[in-house]
């Protein structure tokens, strides 16, 4: 193909992505080799055509290398890194270096080079907020941290002034500390932050291949998780850790995420601006519906409840119970399976429906479907007649507030409820008015 047929053929993706966040994953490894000139000249040509970047970058083997200078040993448990306080100075200067080799990577533009003319503006900051890892299984990770919360506004003022962000695997606590923190987490923690369009992942070796070297151009979430559960099958290479940060950022609510090889002169250019691409591009898929429950779904149902009755968070309920007030539920589908649900019982002769038992499925937590489910379950509560919905509850009086509800007096409750209302378990009561013409607008099909 020309170099005039390709400009034509990748006018129509270069007007799709401007403007938009791609979230770029960049493995410590590739940092010293002979592939980032072209890589962080890739990079620079998509700043250039209107793509706000962050770029998250590992530092592994450089801080294995500084340890091993330092004639330090480290452990690991499950495949994370043990870091001691006596460790952190490697750490911080195997990071700090790798990052000023990146900056100086992105600042070159001598004459006759790719990166000639960019002016490619670098910024960076303590973005990234952690906490310690903890003990886990009897296991002290001392210094190496999780990611608390990224400040996402900050980065998107950075990017939306025409810079790159640049964010390392470090995290910064309120005690003033700093934690080791792995970077796919990071990546994955800022994707979701700054509601990124693409994540791009570089790995060694290209497109996914699984077992019988079968090539893979796209994958859902369904086909993702598949693939990473028979683990037994592939090697754990960059592809699998990258394709897990992919599974895990589209799970989150990243619409694509995309894996090309380091390793590939212009892989993410034939990637974005191709038709054929030169990666494995994941994406999410639409099979997560919101339903009325059926008397089949009562299983799924006590499956998502039971432990968090066993917590003392729900009331136990027995399924005999839950099978004469199926009616009453609505659940949350993936794949056939039952990931959330959520009851609704108005409340007979008042303006009253009190909203009971929401539950979500531990590996869905945290991408904003208990709150889709809510809003559900209040246009619902609409189309009753309801005008104001109240929930009585021990462990999760932050989120209902975050919901936008008040905490309320008991006796604001109707009669019938005030008289039902459980004294040893103190739950504290929190209500909701609901605009009835505006929430009955574009009810969902399926109810």
């Amino acid at each position: 193909m020309s170099d005039i047929s390709w400009l034509r053929q990748a006018s129509p993706y270069i007007h799709k992505h401007r403007g938009k966040i791609a979230l770029i994953m960049l493995p410590g490894e590739f940092v010293d080799d002979d592939a980032l000139c072209n890589i962080t000249s890739d990079l620079a040509l998509l700043t250039s055509l209107g793509i706000k970047l962050v770029l998250v970058h590992g530092a592994r083997p450089q801080i294995e290398q500084a340890l091993k200078n330092a004639k330090l040993d480290t452990d690991y448990h499950n495949g994370v890194r043990i870091t001691a306080s006596e460790h952190m100075h490697a750490v911080i200067q195997a990071v700090g270096e790798t990052r000023f080799k990146l900056e100086a990577q992105l600042s070159s533009g001598l004459p006759n080079s790719a990166m000639h003319g960019s002016r490619l503006k670098v910024r960076g900051g303590n973005f990234v907020s952690a906490k310690p890892r903890g003990i886990i299984d009897g296991i002290d990770y001392q210094y190496t941290g999780e990611v608390r919360s990224v400040d996402g506004e900050g980065i998107i003022e950075e990017i939306n002034n025409g810079s790159l962000a640049l964010i390392s695997p470090l995290g910064y606590s309120l005690t003033g500390e700093m934690f080791n923190v792995s970077f796919a987490d990071v990546a994955v923690a800022v994707a979701k932050a700054v509601k990124a369009d693409k994540l791009i992942a570089y790995n060694d070796d290209g497109r996914i291949r699984d077992a019988n070297n079968h090539c893979f151009r796209e994958m859902t979430l369904l086909q993702c998780k598949k693939f990473l559960v028979e683990t037994q099958r592939h090697s754990e290479s960059h592809s699998y850790f990258s394709l897990e940060a992919c599974h895990q950022a589209c799970d989150l609510g990243v619409p694509r995420a995309h894996i090309v090889s380091a390793r590939e002169d212009g892989a993410v250019l034939k990637e974005l601006f191709t038709r054929d691409g030169a990666g494995t591009m994941i994406y999410r898929d639409s099979y997560e519906t919101i339903r009325r429950a059926r008397i089949e779904d009562v299983a799924g149902i006590l499956g998502l409840i039971e432990p968090l009755e066993q917590q003392g968070v729900l009331v136990k309920r027995s399924r005999e119970l839950l099978e004469t007030e199926i009616s009453c539920f609505t659940v949350m589908e993936k794949d056939s399976m039952i990931i959330g649900c959520a009851a609704l019982y108005p409340i007979a002769n008042s303006k009253f429906a009190e909203i009971a038992c929401v539950a979500m499925h531990p590996d869905y937590r945290g991408g904003g479907r208990a709150s889709k489910l809510l809003t559900h379950v209040e246009r619902q509560s609409a189309r009753l007649g309801a005008s104001t919905l109240f929930v009585l509850t021990t462990q999760t009086s932050h989120w209902f507030l975050e919901q936008g509800f008040i905490e309320t007096a008991l006796d604001m409750l109707p009669v019938e409820r005030q008289k039902l209302y459980n004294f040893q378990r103190k739950s504290k009561v929190f209500s909701k008015r609901i605009n009835v013409t505006a929430t009955t607008i574009d009810l969902n099909s399926n109810e």
